[in-house]
């Protein structure tokens, strides 16, 4: 069977919600026995989202052969529950550098280098390689951006060319749009989304499906309305009620008939669906349960997205264990004003994520100092286990002024220090330990425990580690590094003996948790917290603070 091509482009409004519509494809398509991989087309000239700033891109998601993306990929691995490539997501900054580097090389033979069918063939040629690569049955493209955007002319233009080269009986474009309500006449308005698909139309691609997203139930006559002046069959507009449960997606598009509809159109022979397992999973999510309420002390609050995956990660963990986890968001530069403790003093557990650069860091600090003495769960991950080892070392071996070469290269105890091998980087992105790397576990500790494997490979995206030189003196103090590096260079997890359960870890464990199956050390971490709510009782804060 050749293979098949899905693409979602958006219209209307950005932010409409391609990533998730493109995943939950992705889970109905795999229920019926259909493999498939997810493709993000990301318009924007730089090369990766690497040195972009999360106020803008949000999260950097890393897929396990150290390629830094858009956190759309996250949506598709949590989803379908694959294991993505850097194949899966490219930009425009990619295709020009290499359609140059091409030229340079004389591989066009002095042609004159032009946007079609130069930029074109290069796009095209990549999401070939991805179904090539992957050896699936279908490739879901989205492409990013909104249709009437002038960066993303190029994408649009080469998946309509797509249809020409693979057959129009072996591609489907769909479209997502967002139906307005008007209060005053309380009326969805379809008038948005006909603009958007004559725009489309115009660029020469006809959408074979319309997901129309709507904070309304949308009547029968508006569906009608939209079939009519789109020219789709009516069956083929699926309306997407916006839902609190992010993972009953896949369920709505499924009820409205959108898998049949595809599977009929491009000739799958995939075997019905099964779903169950993923209903029984939005049912866990749905039920009443108790409430805990985690801290994310981290320096990008002010956008959530900043930390998709962390978020994710405590969800499905508080459905493992039978709890609504409730996210307090703290801005970890007001701890270093005295503001925001309140909030902190009543939570059942404490996540402090990466980040880089010196604002807030000593936020963290602080937070990670509070844990400790408080016996409150603790999690933390990349600059989280670094703040906790800088803590420790200030605050129970008494190096004053300890802290990490980042932020302090004049300081007597640089317990965080740059990794050898990154002493002689000098461009910026890409360039970090990034993707998989082992770890080796150490018997009888909480990382031990929780993983109850000898050996596991995490996700990695940094600089600095935890000093060699300062080892010795702070396993000898209590630290426990219950994780390490298989040739016992790198120090990957570290915990606090006797504590209740304060973990951090060098890697991302947030970025292999799905749904239905919870990253170890989150679910721990959870349960921990879960013991704390039991408990009901935090000791006051430390200094005063």
């Amino acid at each position: 069977m050749p293979t098949k091509y899905i693409f979602c482009t958006g219209g209307v409004v950005s932010s409409v919600g391609k990533g998730v519509t493109a995943a939950a494809i992705g889970r109905i398509l795999k229920a019926r026995g259909i493999k498939v991989t997810i493709q993000k087309l990301d318009p924007y000239i730089n090369v990766d989202p690497g040195t972009m700033s999360p106020y803008q891109h949000g999260e950097v998601y890393v897929t396990f052969d150290g390629a830094e993306t858009d956190l759309d990929l996250g949506h598709y691995e949590r989803f379908v529950n694959i294991d993505l490539t850097r194949a899966s997501n490219f930009t425009t900054g990619q295709v020009y550098n290499s359609v140059i580097a091409q030229e340079r090389r004389g591989d066009y033979l002095g042609a004159t280098i032009q946007a079609i069918p130069h930029i074109t063939n290069e796009i095209k040629n990549r999401i070939k390689h991805v179904g090539q690569l992957t050896e699936a049955d279908v490739v879901i493209v989205e492409i990013g951006g909104t249709v009437g955007d002038i960066e993303s002319q190029p994408f649009l233009e080469a998946i309509r060319q797509m249809r020409t080269d693979v057959g129009p009986e072996n591609t489907i474009f769909i479209h997502v749009t967002f139906l307005p309500h008007i209060g005053a006449t309380g009326e969805l308005k379809t008038k948005p989304t006909q603009h958007s698909v004559r725009e489309l139309r115009g660029l020469g691609i006809q959408p074979h499906v319309i997901v129309a997203r709507s904070d309304y139930p949308t009547p029968a006559e508006v569906i009608d309305k939209i079939a009519l002046f789109c020219d789709v069959e009516k069956r083929a507009v699926i309306p997407l009620l916006t839902t609190p449960y992010l993972y009953e997606v896949p369920l709505l598009v499924e009820d409205a008939g959108l898998g049949d509809f595809l599977a009929e159109a491009l000739s799958l022979n995939g075997k019905p669906a099964d779903l169950s397992g993923w209903r029984e999973l939005v049912d866990r999510i749905k039920a009443p349960k108790a409430e805990i309420t985690i801290a994310i002390v981290g320096k990008y609050v002010a956008l959530h997205d900043a930390y998709m995956s962390v978020r994710e990660a405590l969800y499905h963990a508080g459905v493992a264990n039978g709890t609504d986890v409730n996210v307090e968001w703290v801005y970890s530069g007001d701890l270093e004003k005295d503001k925001g403790w309140d909030r902190l003093e009543k939570v059942d557990g404490i996540v402090v994520p990466g980040g880089f650069g010196y604002r807030g860091v000593e936020g963290k600090v602080l937070a990670a100092q509070w844990a400790r003495e408080n016996k409150v769960p603790y999690l933390g991950l990349c600059l989280g286990l670094q703040v906790m080892c800088i803590d420790y070392a200030r605050n129970v071996l008494k190096w004053e002024n300890a802290n990490s070469a980042e932020f302090d290269s004049a300081t007597d105890y640089p317990v965080i220090d740059l990794m050898p091998d990154q002493k002689s980087v000098t461009d910026m992105g890409g360039t970090m330990r990034l993707g998989h790397y082992p770890c080796m576990l150490k018997p009888g500790t909480i990382a031990g425990d929780a993983y109850a494997e000898q050996e596991v490979k995490e996700r990695h995206r940094h600089r600095f580690e935890v000093n060699n030189a300062f080892r010795d003196e702070l396993e000898a103090a209590g630290l426990v590094f219950s994780g390490i590096s298989p040739d016992s260079r790198l120090v990957e997890i570290a915990e606090i003996k006797g504590h209740p359960f304060m973990v951090g870890s060098q890697f991302h464990p947030e970025f292999q948790s799905r749904p239905n199956r919870p990253h170890p050390l989150f679910d721990a971490f959870i349960r921990a917290a879960v013991d704390c709510h039991g408990n009901g009782e935090k000791e006051p804060k430390v200094d005063g603070k």
